[in-house]
């Protein structure tokens, strides 16, 4: 889904705007009558036109949660965090990678503070366009998406995405999840059968209105013609919903963020919904309608039911009860901006007609560009994250668009700042920070701590620095600041450089006696700071960590069973033994340094042998 592009996205797949033309069409009196009722609580029946849909916690049908029921309560209090289904029209490029980082750091630190995580990631399979594109190569949709939803796991496994689970839309338990969720919608009298004429963007998958097109009727988003089309559809009653979505937003104003991506969707909401198609009858490749087998399920009303379907277990009962009980409503969806509408007007409408509770908030982030320009499949300019990620490594590229991108806004990318801001933080301020102090370590202590780190620390104004550094951070993760989260880590290097640059400890250990105590001690601190540092950074750079921990003696069984708590300053102890230092991350030449030091090289080389011997010789 976050692939299927539409940077402005608009109410489409909807008509019957005229109050005439809705009353000849016959549909059900509950469409008119249903309204929601704030403060009371859900009537057990999942097909009562007077039910509020407003404090459901998993189903109409579950009287389990008495006391709890909420519109964004968790049930299982886990931490249940999505990125888009991707669209498999096309292989992953580094804004789909982009996604799927910022919600694994953001799942490894809700691990840190010891919460259950079911972090859910996967493929949007079906589709109009998904079949045009495996005619294209050659092979049938089924094969079309093993290849390129396998694509995605292994790039992922790349990128070290510690995801809990893969759902893809193609999965029969997803199929019964969908048939049976669009049943109980139709149950409620929300879909109706109508016909509808417009122009539709295939690659956009959806009618569009003549008023927001260019010339020649083309797309915004595409820049390709619209197609004119009329079918025989099903539409979602998306309309009846306009009061509880404006009073859901004014009662939760944190459901949509950042905040400014709350006022366009109260905007959306304001200027007027519409109902919109959710069938197809000219598509074939998509989940058959149940009670039309003639039409497929749109690949939107289809695809968000992902969300729910991957809680499911490989061996369960593929059911909606079952699946919401396994951890719905979701904690997060993280998305990109252009499938907010999708996220934050049509799946909570869906939810409520359902009698489901919605998920507790839609988090729209901005776009990368490349060198200044909007980076997309359908526009030709990708960035290849296999390239990156084999070139510099997970950590780096994890840690440049996280740090450099403030979460939420656009973003860009040039080679260039990549390595000046890689080579700055992780090559310099932490990893040489490390190795530099392991080796006067090692060259003054056999690699041996002198004392605790506690002790070592003691009246020292360094440590309440860090302490006062690493609960900032930890704020800025709660609240979704990954960049500021990554900057107030990196002062936490900047701080241990200009300590030891302060000390001199190389100077003090030759002075001997108390200045040799002194050295010795100011050794543990900075060593505590980077243990600090490693589990800090983890979320955003755990390879990196890892490495950290590793230096400082640990197994890598240890390092997998810290929590936040352990940022507390006091972790090592007087004896333990460091590792031998390694440098655990190498400075990125980029062409221009390279090219100059092998040309040295060759000079060197060529200086060694005199001209007036021969090669035997020399």
């Amino acid at each position: 889904m976050a692939c299927r592009v539409q940077h402005s996205i608009h109410n489409s797949l909807y008509f019957l705007s005229s109050t005439p033309l809705r009353n000849s069409l016959n549909i059900r009196k509950s469409y008119f009558k249903s309204r929601i009722n704030f403060g009371k609580t859900l009537f057990s029946s999942p097909s009562s036109s007077s039910r509020t849909a407003l404090y459901c916690t998993c189903s109409s049908s579950s009287s389990s949660n008495s006391g709890k029921d909420s519109l964004f309560t968790n049930g299982s209090d886990a931490f249940v965090l999505t990125t888009p289904l991707y669209y498999v029209n096309a292989p992953p490029h580094m804004g789909s990678a982009y996604t799927t980082i910022a919600a694994d750091a953001i799942a490894r630190f809700q691990r840190l503070l010891e919460k259950k995580v079911i972090f859910i990631t996967g493929t949007d399979e079906h589709g109009e366009k998904i079949a045009t594109a495996a005619a294209a190569n050659g092979s049938s949709p089924s094969e079309h998406c093993d290849i390129v939803s396998q694509a995605y796991k292994a790039l992922w496994k790349d990128f070290d995405i510690s995801y809990d689970k893969f759902i893809r839309t193609t999965d029969p338990k997803h199929e019964a999840v969908v048939k049976e969720f669009y049943s109980r919608v139709l149950a409620n009298g929300d879909i109706y059968r109508a016909d509808y004429e417009g122009l539709y963007c295939v690659n956009c998958e959806e009618y569009k209105d003549e008023k927001d097109l260019l010339a020649n009727n083309c797309c915004p988003t595409h820049l390709k013609p619209c197609v004119r089309r009329k079918e025989d559809n099903y539409f979602f009653a998306l309309s009846k919903y306009q009061q509880q979505l404006e009073e859901i937003l004014r009662q939760n104003p944190g459901f949509v963020q950042p905040s400014y991506r709350l006022n366009e969707v109260q905007g959306w909401i304001k200027s007027g919904l519409k109902d919109f198609s959710i069938s197809r009858a000219s598509v074939d490749w998509g989940i058959a309608v149940p009670n039309d087998p003639k039409q497929t399920i749109y690949v939107w009303f289809d695809a968000l039911l992902g969300y729910v379907s991957a809680l499911l277990e490989d061996n369960e009962l593929a059911s909606l009860e079952t699946a919401i009980s396994s951890g719905w409503p979701a904690s997060l969806h993280l998305i990109g901006k252009d499938i907010l509408r999708f996220h934050a007007v049509y799946w909570p409408a869906m939810l409520m007609s359902a009698g489901i509770g919605l998920p507790k908030m839609v988090f729209g982030h901005g776009f990368l560009t490349k060198d200044g320009m909007k980076m997309g499949k359908s526009l030709g300019n990708t960035l290849e994250p296999t390239d990156l990620v084999q070139r510099f490594g997970p950590d780096a590229v994890r840690y440049f668009f996280l740090r450099e991108v403030e979460f939420g806004n656009d973003g860009d990318y040039s080679e260039e700042r990549f390595i000046n801001v890689i080579n700055a933080h992780l090559a310099n301020a932490i990893g040489n920070l490390l190795n530099r102090t392991l080796g006067l370590l090692k060259k003054n202590c056999q690699s041996t701590l002198a004392v605790d780190s506690y002790v070592a620390a003691e009246g020292n104004k360094f440590k309440a620095t860090v302490e006062k550094l690493v609960e900032k951070a930890r704020v800025h993760y709660e609240n979704l600041e990954l960049s500021a989260a990554c900057e107030t880590v990196l002062e936490i290097g900047n701080a241990g450089n200009s300590y030891i640059d302060e000390q001199a400890p190389w100077s003090l250990f030759k002075k001997g006696e108390t200045a040799f105590e002194t050295a010795a001690k100011d050794l543990v601190i900075i060593l505590e700071a980077m243990r600090i540092i490693a589990i800090a950074l983890s979320p955003v750079t755990p390879g990196l960590s890892l490495r950290i921990y590793s230096q400082l003696g640990y197994t890598e069984d240890q390092f997998n069973a810290v929590n936040w708590s352990d940022t507390k300053w006091g972790g090592l102890k007087a004896g333990q033994v460091m590792a031998q230092p390694t440098p655990i991350f190498a400075r990125i030449e980029d062409a221009t340094e390279a090219e100059t030091k092998g040309a040295a090289t060759k000079k060197v080389k060529k200086e060694k042998v005199p001209k007036s011997k021969s090669p035997v010789e020399a």
